[in-house]
């Protein structure tokens, strides 16, 4: 297995070990997260430093993998994997064995597909993006670079979502709608019609 160095250890990257340990493909290394959440070993992993250790660090393990989540910004995510790719490091694909991504799409470097997840034929994941459990892209969408793509959400076929979108838990979007860069979908809303960028969309049904 390659060695894996995972860049925060919060909420988020307890998942993200949950999957990588499922997957088989890497053995986490270490984590490095910022000082003020502590040294203690997450989930049997140690801290192996912080963002400032990272150039030291590359030389060793050369795969990294952004394991912070993201809701309202996509702003930390985006530093870590643009200073991670600066030093020259790998960025990992993960993909849960228990998901499901069409030989026929595409996933790009940094971004994770999680447990139950559904990623159909001719879809594309940009990347550094999160495909959180039991979320659907159907055929031919397109989810854009830094996005989240939250638990249980439906991105119905033909839908193109912008960069760094957060979409919520529930949420479906309808086929052939586009989401604008950096919108905001709130958790359970239903998406019938293009929505801007930058906008915050409500609709719960």
């Amino acid at each position: 297995m390659k060695p894996l160095l995972l860049l925060g250890g919060g909420g988020h990257c307890r998942s993200c070990i949950d999957v990588i340990e499922d997957e088989g493909e890497y053995h986490i290394k270490g984590i490095v997260q910022h000082p003020k959440d502590g040294n203690n070993p997450v989930l049997g992993y140690p801290i192996l430093g912080i963002n400032e250790d990272l150039p030291k660090l590359v030389e060793d393990i050369p795969n990294f993998f952004v394991a912070v989540g993201q809701i309202r910004s996509a702003d930390i995510r985006i530093a870590l994997y643009e200073k991670s790719k600066m030093l020259g490091a790998k960025m990992a694909v993960v993909i849960s064995s228990r998901s499901h991504v069409s030989r026929h799409a595409f996933v790009e470097e940094g971004s994770i597909v999680m447990h139950g997840a559904i990623v159909n034929a001719g879809a594309r994941i940009g990347i550094n993006a999160i495909i959180n459990s039991m979320a659907l892209i159907e055929h031919d969408a397109v989810v854009g670079a830094h996005c989240h793509i939250s638990t249980g959400a439906m991105v119905n076929g033909d839908v193109i979502i912008g960069s760094r979108c957060f979409i919520g838990s529930g949420v479906i979007i309808h086929q052939g709608v586009s989401i604008g860069d950096g919108a905001i979908i709130s958790a359970g809303s239903i998406v019938r019609k293009h929505v801007p960028s930058g906008a915050l969309f409500r609709n719960i049904r």
